[in-house]
This record gives C-alpha cells, sequence and structure tokens, in this order.
C-alpha cells in the first residue's frame, strides 16, 4: 500500500502565488471587461492568456517559473482547484435552469442539438480526413483521427456558456435557456462518442454492444437521479433541516451531494461537471431550499472559483507556438470550419425543427460556438491516447479559446435583433419584480394548528384557499404542526390525516410533537428555514388585553419569518374570495400585503381593491385653511395607487382604486368594506416595540374588531 505523502513545501507555496495572481487579475480584467460592454468571462479568459506563455511567462521567464505550472504535482494542483471552479460553475448553472421552461422549448431545443452535433460532426470528420500527416501521432490511424477531431468540434463548453449567459443577463430567457439545454445535450452525446472513440485508440472492441452499453448508462444515471436520487435529496434536505443546528448546514449538504453526483459521472467515464449540473437542476426544483444558499453559493463560485477556472483555461494557450504561417493557416481553417459547422447546424435545426424565426435561430449558434475549457480537457485526452500531434492539440487550444472569446460579440449582436414574445417579457417582468417581493419568495410555510374534535374547521379553509393560491404562483412547501399532550401521538396523526385533505400541497409534511409547551414547540419549528408562518384565530376578540389570542399574540411577536394571522368568522368550504380589499399608506409592509392580494387573485372575475384614505384636515388645522397640504397628499395617495396598481397589471392582475376623502381613516375602510361586499381585506403590518402585549397600532386593531368579513394581517 502506497503511504499518503503530501505535496512538497514549494509546491504549496506555488499553488498560493497562482491562486493569488490568477484570481486578482481575472477579477481585475473582468471587471475592464464590464466597463467596456463585455461579459467579464472575456477578462477572465484572457487573464490566463496575459499571463501564462503567450505573453509574460514568455517574456519574462522568472515569473513564468511561479505563474505556469513547472513540475506535474504543481499542474495537478492547480488543475483541482481548476475542476472546482467548473463544479461550482455547473452547480450554479443547474440552480438556475428551469425545466418547465425547457419543456415548453424543448423542440426548439432539440432541433437545434440535433443540428449542431450533425454537422460540425460531419465536418469535423471531413475535415481530418485532409489534415497533414504532421498532426497526427500515428500516421497508420488515421480515422481514429478524424473521428476525435469530429467529437471535439461537436462539444461546446457550458460552463462558457452558462457564464457568458450570466454576464449577459439571458440565463433567465427563452433563449438562455434553450441553449443551456442544447449545450448539454451536445455534451453528453459528444462524451459518448469520446468513449467510443478512446475506446478505438487503445484498441479496445467497439461493437453495438458496447455503445449502447455507454448510452445506456448516461441514461439510467439521469434517469435515477431524477426519480430516486430526487427522493433521498429530500429526505437528506428533510433530516438536516429538522435534526441539524451547525450554521451553513444546508450549504454543506448541497456541496456533498455536487461533489457525490459528479464522483458518478465520473466513475461512468462522462465528466464530474454532468453530475454537478444535475444536482444543481434536483435542488433547484426544491422549494424549501432557503434563497440565502444560492446567493452563498453564487457568491463562491461567481467570486472565486469561476474567475480562476477561466483563467487557468487561459494559462493553457500559447499562441506563438502558432505563429509559424503554415500553423497558423491550419488554425484559421479549423476555427472557420468548427465555426461554421455549429452554426449552420444550429441554424438549420432551429429552423426547420424549432420552427424559430432567422434571429433567433442565429443567435442559438452564435452561444453554443463557445468550445471553452471542455474543449481542452478532450484535447489534454487526445494528446495522452497518442491520437493527437503537440502542434495539433496546440490549434484545438486556440480553437477552443477563439470560439469562447468569440460567443459574447456574437451572441449581444445577434439577440439586439431578436425581439422577445409578448408571453416571455411578461415572465420576465414578473420576475424582476419577484426579485424583490417578499411574497414571491415563499417557499417553505409553517402552519401550526390545535387538534380538534371535530376536524379542521372554517377556519382551514380561508388558510387552504390561501396557501392553494400561493402555490399556483410559486413552489410550496407546507408543514402541517400539531403540538399533543403526552400520550396522544396518535390521535394528533389521525387529526393531521383529516385535516390534510383541506390542502392540495404537491410538498405536504405533516409533524406531530409531543411537549407541554406548544408555543415554545412551535418557534424551534419556526427556526428551520422557513420563509412563512401561518396562524389561525377563528373567532373575532373583544378584549382590550389581547389582539388574536395570548398564544397567536406571543408567537407573531417572537416569530423568527414574516407570519400572516387569518381572523374569519365561519365560512363556507368552498368560500373563495372574488373581491379582495387592500388598504395602503404608502408603506412596504402595504406593498407586501398588496403583492399576497395579487397572488391569491387567479380569475378574471377576482378583483383588487386597492384602496387610500385621505384624512381631511382642513377644518381642523388652521395652518392648511388654504388646502395646500391637503391637496399634496391627495397626490402622495394617487402616487401610491398608481404604483399598486401598475404592480397588480404586470401580473394580469384586475385591478380597481380608491381614494377616498374621511375624517377617519377606520371608519372609511369599513364603510368600504360593506357597501361593496368585500369578501376578504389584507392588512400590511409590522411588529411595533413596546410592552410584552403585541401592539399593531389602534387603526389595525380597530379593523379586526369590527370587519364584516375575514380578514388576514400580513407581518413582514
Amino acid at each position: 500500500m502506497d503511504v499518503f505523502t503530501a505535496a512538497s513545501h514549494h509546491d504549496v507555496l506555488v499553488l498560493v502565488v497562482q491562486i493569488a495572481i490568477l484570481l486578482f487579475t481575472a477579477r481585475a480584467l473582468g471587471e475592464v471587461a464590464q466597463r467596456l460592454g463585455q461579459p467579464s468571462v472575456v477578462g477572465e479568459i484572457l487573464a490566463g492568456i496575459v499571463l501564462g506563455p503567450s505573453l509574460l511567462s514568455s517574456v519574462i521567464p522568472a515569473f513564468g517559473a511561479w505563474i505556469v505550472p513547472q513540475t506535474e504535482v504543481q499542474g495537478y494542483l492547480l488543475e483541482v482547484v481548476s475542476l472546482i471552479g467548473a463544479i461550482f460553475l455547473l452547480l450554479i448553472t443547474g440552480l438556475e435552469t428551469d425545466l418547465s421552461l425547457i419543456r415548453r422549448h424543448a423542440r426548439t431545443a432539440v432541433g437545434v442539438s440535433l443540428g449542431g452535433i450533425t454537422f460540425t460532426f460531419l465536418s469535423g470528420f471531413l475535415l481530418g480526413q485532409f489534415l497533414p500527416d504532421f498532426l497526427l501521432a500515428d500516421n497508420n490511424e488515421r480515422l481514429v483521427f478524424a473521428l476525435f477531431i469530429a467529437t471535439a468540434m461537436s462539444i461546446s463548453a457550458i460552463p462558457v456558456i452558462a457564464k457568458v449567459l450570466m454576464d449577459l443577463n439571458l440565463m433567465r430567457r427563452d433563449v438562455g435557456q434553450t441553449i443551456i439545454a442544447a449545450g448539454m445535450s451536445d455534451d453528453t452525446i459528444g462524451w459518448i462518442l469520446l468513449s467510443v472513440v478512446a475506446g478505438l485508440a487503445s484498441g479496445e472492441a467497439i461493437t453495438a454492444g458496447s455503445v449502447l452499453q455507454t448510452v445506456g448508462s448516461v441514461l439510467a444515471f439521469m434517469a435515477i437521479s431524477f426519480t430516486l436520487g430526487r427522493w433521498f435529496v429530500k429526505k437528506a434536505l428533510d433530516f438536516v433541516q429538522d435534526r441539524v443546528v451547525s450554521r451553513d448546514r444546508l450549504l454543506t449538504l448541497v456541496i456533498v451531494f455536487t461533489f457525490s453526483w459528479g464522483a458518478i459521472t465520473q466513475a461512468l467515464n462522462l465528466e464530474a461537471v454532468l453530475g454537478a449540473f444535475v444536482m444543481g437542476i434536483i435542488f433547484g426544483q426544491i422549494p424549501r431550499l432557503p434563497q440565502s444558499v444560492h446567493h452563498k453559493l453564487e457568491s463562491v463560485a461567481l467570486g472565486i472559483f469561476s474567475p480562476i477556472f477561466f483563467a487557468v483555461a487561459g494559462l493553457k494557450v500559447n499562441i506563438l507556438n502558432l505563429l509559424e504561417p503554415r500553423l497558423l493557416v491550419i488554425a484559421l481553417i479549423v476555427i472557420a470550419i468548427a465555426t461554421g459547422g455549429k452554426v449552420i447546424g444550429t441554424y438549420i435545426g432551429a429552423r426547420l425543427i424549432g420552427r424559430r424565426d432567422h434571429w433567433t435561430a442565429l443567435s442559438f449558434g452564435a452561444g453554443l460556438n463557445a468550445r471553452g475549457a471542455m474543449e481542452i480537457i478532450i484535447a489534454t485526452i487526445g494528446l495522452n491516447l497518442g491520437i493527437l500531434a503537440q502542434d495539433m492539440f496546440s490549434i484545438i487550444v486556440v480553437m477552443a479559446m477563439t470560439t469562447s472569446l468569440m460567443a459574447p460579440p456574437a451572441l449581444r449582436w445577434v439577440l439586439s435583433r431578436v425581439n422577445p414574445s409578448e408571453e416571455e417579457m411578461k415572465r420576465l417582468r414578473r420576475e424582476e419584480l419577484a426579485a424583490g417581493s417578499m411574497v414571491a419568495n415563499i417557499h417553505r410555510v409553517l402552519l401550526p394548528v390545535r387538534q380538534r374534535e371535530k376536524g379542521g374547521g372554517a377556519i382551514q379553509t380561508i388558510e387552504a384557499h390561501v396557501l392553494e393560491k400561493l402555490a399556483a404562483k410559486t413552489d410550496l412547501s407546507l408543514t402541517l404542526l400539531t403540538v399533543a399532550e403526552q400520550g396522544k401521538r396518535g390521535a394528533g396523526a389521525a387529526f393531521l390525516k383529516e385535516l390534510a385533505s383541506f390542502f392540495s400541497q404537491k410538498e405536504l409534511v405533516p409533524k406531530v410533537v409531543e411537549a407541554d409547551n406548544p408555543s415554545q414547540e412551535i418557534l424551534d419549528e419556526a427556526e428551520k428555514d422557513y420563509d412563512l408562518l401561518v396562524f389561525g384565530a377563528s373567532e373575532n376578540n373583544h378584549s382590550s388585553s389581547v389582539v388574536f389570542t395570548p398564544l397567536v399574540d406571543y408567537l407573531v411577536r417572537m416569530a423568527p419569518c414574516p407570519t400572516i394571522v387569518v381572523q374569519g368568522q365561519r365560512v363556507q368550504p368552498n368560500w373563495n374570495p372574488k373581491r379582495i380589499l387592500v388598504p395602503t399608506n404608502g408603506t412596504q409592509a402595504a406593498r407586501n400585503a398588496a403583492e399576497l392580494a395579487f397572488a391569491l387573485a387567479s380569475g378574471e372575475e377576482d378583483e383588487i381593491q386597492i384602496m387610500h384614505v385621505v384624512v381631511d384636515n382642513t377644518s381642523r388645522y388652521f395652518l392648511d385653511a388654504d388646502g395646500t397640504m391637503f391637496e399634496k397628499q391627495l397626490q402622495v395617495g394617487q402616487e401610491m395607487v398608481r404604483e399598486l396598481c401598475e404592480l397588480g397589471k404586470s401580473q394580469d392582475v384586475q385591478i380597481t382604486t380608491d381614494i377616498q376623502v374621511g375624517t377617519d381613516v377606520e371608519t372609511t375602510i369599513l364603510n368600504k368594506a360593506r357597501e361593496h361586499a368585500v369578501d376578504l381585506i389584507i392588512l400590511g403590518t409590522d411588529v411595533r416595540s413596546g410592552s410584552e402585549r403585541l401592539f399593531l397600532g389602534p387603526r389595525v386593531e380597530r379593523l379586526l374588531k369590527n370587519a364584516p368579513c375575514p380578514v388576514i394581517v400580513l407581518n413582514s
């Protein structure tokens, strides 16, 4: 057994210096590229080219001795850091991938992938038949060489493409998602082809059975990942969220699964980045994963490892080797055929199969033309297998970097001529508004319920309706929690099973806890990464000592996340509010209440009434006897309701606005609710500090006591 040994002190020192210089230069040139209107990935790749043997390392050999690996160990160390960067980048890409959006454009993605693979493979194979013999490592293996060139040209660089799309803010565009889907299809087919060619190069017998075995292993991996793998991930997430209390525990869980899936794909003779991408998709489809984890992963990936990955890719290029006229001409021919094959193939596929317009079809070729570091990996495999000569290796590397640098400006130029559809513009607008929306980012909800002898009761009808409507706009994971007396867990479980029939969420988790202190158990559960707590207060409270009930008041004050309190009398099981009233005073809390109302509105018959009350002070204050202040209040009120009206219309919600003048805000709102037979009032509040009593303000409390319909209080 070999003894584990660490790298030498000098090798570690070189690695630390390399990371510092590469990261600094990549971020600096990335900043320059952005200021010049280019994606940062352009500057990050150029950082490696500038620092490497193409420029500084050749001009200043002493500097090159530190920045370019001089031994196998140094190369391995830097390559590992680069690989981590690629894995992180593909994980982020998977998290951003919208499967439902891809399904809507599956026809286009299939056409683009099929056309791109077919044309680049055929053009690459023909090129390989006519390239000079000195570019082959073995002149007797022309067929293997041509197949290898064809395979190399077929593969796109998903890490580069993903970074370009992120830099150009195109990842959420229809064209961006289609490019990612087609790119993953290209790469999957490409790696299968590469395994066949590698088998030929190593002298293995390639049969239809062996090819089918390779294809089957990939398909089996995908199928198992999105069935058993998804189930396993959800169970692990449940356990970590419920049982583990360590800081950043979910971040660790995502990374562990990412590298585990990367190991599986590597063992299948594919690339670890494919496993990372698949795991990103799986976690991206789980609503309970907090957005904070996404943000942390993006910070680590795009701020640290991704720039190093692209800089290392540029570091491998030596443009000086290609200054010989003959090699330069061959390199230009290779670049032209690779680019032409990919653009023409994707264009024809998008036009004939996807039925897309001229400029949109061209955009797929502009994006998928980037080969990047994946091509460099393939070239390295070809060199190690004895398929490529050193000069051909350099040509492929230059082709990979050139096409990667071409992709951002080409994609920007083509997409400037693409007019997004009205449907896409609405979706992008909704996502833009949702980015800063508290309501749109609610994914994990906790609903504590008190066990009743006769089932859920009417109040659960209101809560079920609210959560069902929210789930239609955003993925929700709902946890039903009841705190049972000691020895009554079975009764609690039976109660939750009965209550679950009120709710239609895809992911519903019943939890029964035996304890004597319900409030503490509820708060302990709420600490487990919930986005929203929902409480019911089924009857109006006429006591002056509490707002809802002693327990609900305490939980609202102490809750670690936003809360919704539903107060309402008995309603019919099929209760469905058609007229929802939202009073607004211009605060963020009122805006959150309006967004909740927009989420609850679904049909054309549903109407959201945005109301602002201006208090008439002209008879009360001498200083405003001329009405100047009153007029300004009216103008401010009009601006408030106009902004919320635009927000609602962007979500295809029927909006009416009303600015009323009254001497008393609460009375005016209550009169409006009665006169227009309002079905639901939604109030936005913030918990106010004070005594141990919950204090939402006298106006809110008066509305709660006198409302003629159910009231929802959203405390943000």
